[in-house]
């Protein structure tokens, strides 16, 4: 999300609208996210065939909530599409770095 808020920062010379909208698109990709990681990981240890339906549901509801904010974001809000596609696509590109970079497990063999 830092990196979202950064790229509002840079939209804010567009003025607060523009900024408002990073924000938002940044933020349905992170609820979208954080609803896919709670429905795939959560209910503790479960056959392959769950996990595998819990992972697909997961991601699959992701993007609906993604898609259903940034479409009430540009209908309903009447935000512009091209900072909301940045909020997005920031984020989403974050996502997996972030990732990959800052959660290091040490293993011991």
């Amino acid at each position: 999300m830092l990196a979202v808020v950064l790229v509002a920062l840079i939209f804010l010379v567009s003025g607060w609208a523009a900024s408002l909208a990073v924000l938002v698109g940044g933020a349905g990709v992170v609820s979208g996210s954080a609803l896919a990681a709670n429905i795939a990981l959560g209910g503790g240890v479960v056959t392959a065939r769950t996990a595998l339906s819990k992972l697909v549901l997961g991601a699959g509801l992701k993007w609906v909530v993604v898609i259903t904010i940034f479409a009430m974001a540009s209908g309903v809000g009447r935000m512009a599409p091209l900072p909301l596609l940045a909020g997005l696509a920031v984020a989403l590109i974050a996502q997996p770095l972030a990732l990959n970079f800052c959660a290091r497990v040490d293993r011991e063999r």
